[in-house]
């Protein structure tokens, strides 16, 4: 409790709240704008706390982190566009209470059950984090070769339609985590000496994320200009009020576990919270009509769910998420490693930065319910000037990595990767961690096996690996079965189907 309370002495003083609240502005105003999700606002904006402190920095990214939540769900009810995966549950509905005059009504209870969550996500985060630290102290290299190889299986497996694609993903992102030295010599240089330090991770996200969206939306641009729902001064009814605050517990309880598991995301315990309030709503007449229960839950899930993702990312340091990937490279840019003795050797940083979390949620209540008419006439921007901006800051964001005219170069070439991957529907969260985790796993395997003096068996031989390796299996099990019985069906249908099919 001591150190929490030194965490808030540290967020609350005047300076860290004034980054706060450029965080929490930063974050929406850039979030809300269509095809810009949370973990792009984050890449983006990675060059603006190159020059700050590394607790004012990180509070700030706090800010843009909860900031950027928000703004894509007000792009999922105004524009039916939504900025990431996570944010689709709520344009089902959260569109159709807009264009039924209800706008005001959907971004109220999109913000508040977000605070809500956040709030007990941040209690739960503040809870767990110091108990996982010396548990994880205790594991050996194996043991962590095992995480983090669970860890790339896991988030290559679960995204998308095609394994192929997320495989395709992955190597791609271990190929440019080797790029660099080993044991002295040059690997994978092509000649270049500017690689001879490896590929720095802030222009890796930043032209993944930034230059290829921004390339991928700017192809695809509509000539007529965005149709935007307007939008009164956020409120909500006393009927409003008692339909969602059961909504928002429940979404907070399915999202912050799924969150804080490897892979675990936001996509599965949204849509999870929208299943489960479609069959409990006592208005099931109302879902896919604009039901206000359909945005509750699903957006309390999605930001408990963010709240969660902090959990691995600081005990293990093992990103589960794009955004999170992002914030891990923030911290990576001021030597910071979060892992097992991240929080005892950093204790005053990391207990500013979960105050923070606090401070920059409530910031975002506060802050933009009245705000929310100001952040529907940004969509109103024409779409060659945002995207122009977007260019200008992906640029000197990765100028401003190392100050190399090498890195703009590779900038394009990565963007240009960046924007293949989205014509192709490869997914770009497993390119970014084993871009990340490549580099970590070389190491510990190296490490078990100099222990080993060779020996491969060493790499099973403690308990949390195998537990790793045996989820690893059942996971894979899962898949195959799934895709087998889909087989069967299709070689096999059932009656009811081949009557659907004569009709």
């Amino acid at each position: 409790m001591d150190l929490l309370l030194d965490g808030f002495a540290a967020a609350l003083t005047p300076t860290n709240i004034l980054f706060a609240v450029l965080g929490v502005l930063l974050g929406t105003a850039v979030g809300v704008l269509p095809g810009i999700g949370p973990a792009m606002t984050v890449a983006l904006l990675l060059p603006v706390t190159y020059s700050v402190p590394a607790e004012s920095a990180l509070i700030m990214f706090a800010g843009i982190y909860y900031g950027g939540m928000y703004g894509g769900s007000t792009t999922s009810i105004l524009l039916n566009t939504p900025g990431e995966s996570s944010s689709v549950i709520t344009a089902l509905e959260g569109n159709k209470m807009a264009k039924t005059g209800r706008a005001a009504q959907a971004l109220a209870t999109a913000a508040i059950g977000s605070f809500v969550a956040g709030t007990i996500g941040t209690v739960l985060l503040i809870l767990l984090a110091p108990m996982v630290g010396p548990l994880v102290v205790k594991l050996g290299a194996p043991s962590y070769f095992a995480i983090m190889l669970l860890a790339l299986v896991s988030v290559t497996v679960v995204l998308g339609s095609s394994k192929l694609r997320g495989f395709i993903a992955l190597f791609l992102g271990l190929a440019i985590g080797l790029v660099g030295m080993s044991s002295g010599q040059p690997r994978m240089t092509f000649g270049f000496a500017e690689l001879s330090d490896g590929i720095e991770i802030v222009v890796v996200a930043v032209a993944i994320f930034a230059l290829g969206e921004a390339l991928w939306v700017a192809a695809h641009l509509r000539r007529s200009p965005l149709e935007i729902i307007p939008v009164g001064r956020p409120w909500m009814s006393r009927s409003d009020w008692s339909r969602s605050w059961k909504p928002w517990l429940r979404g907070t309880a399915l999202g912050f576990p799924f969150g804080a598991l490897p892979a675990g995301g936001a996509e599965v315990p949204t849509f999870l919270s929208y299943v489960t309030e479609r069959r409990l709503s006592k208005h099931p007449e109302e879902f896919g009509k604009g039901a206000i229960e359909g945005v509750a839950g699903p957006e309390a899930a999605n930001n408990a769910s963010a709240a969660g993702t902090l959990l691995p990312m600081l005990a293990l340091g093992l990103p589960t998420t794009a955004t999170a990937a992002v914030i891990l490279v923030a911290f990576e840019s001021y030597g910071l490693q979060p892992g097992p003795q991240f929080m005892t050797q950093n204790e005053e940083l990391v207990w500013a930065l979960l105050a923070s979390l606090f401070v920059a949620n409530t910031l975002l209540l506060v802050l933009n319910l009245p705000l929310a008419p100001v952040w529907a006439k940004l969509l109103q921007i024409p779409r060659p000037y945002l995207y122009a901006g977007i260019l200008f800051f992906a640029t000197l964001g990765a100028y401003s990595a190392s100050a190399s005219p090498f890195d703009l170069g590779l900038l394009l070439v990565l963007g240009a990767l960046g924007f293949a991957m989205r014509r192709f529907a490869i997914p770009v969260l497993p390119l970014i961690i084993g871009v990340i985790l490549g580099p970590r796993l070389e190491e510990q395997l190296s490490e078990a096996l100099d222990i080993s003096r060779g020996d491969y068996s060493t790499l099973w031989g403690e308990p949390a690996a195998i537990i790793c390796y045996l989820v690893m299996v059942l996971i894979v099990a899962s898949l195959v079965a799934v895709q087998l019985r889909g087989q069967r069906q299709a070689t096999h249908p059932t009656v009811t189907e081949k009557d659907e099919v004569h009709t």
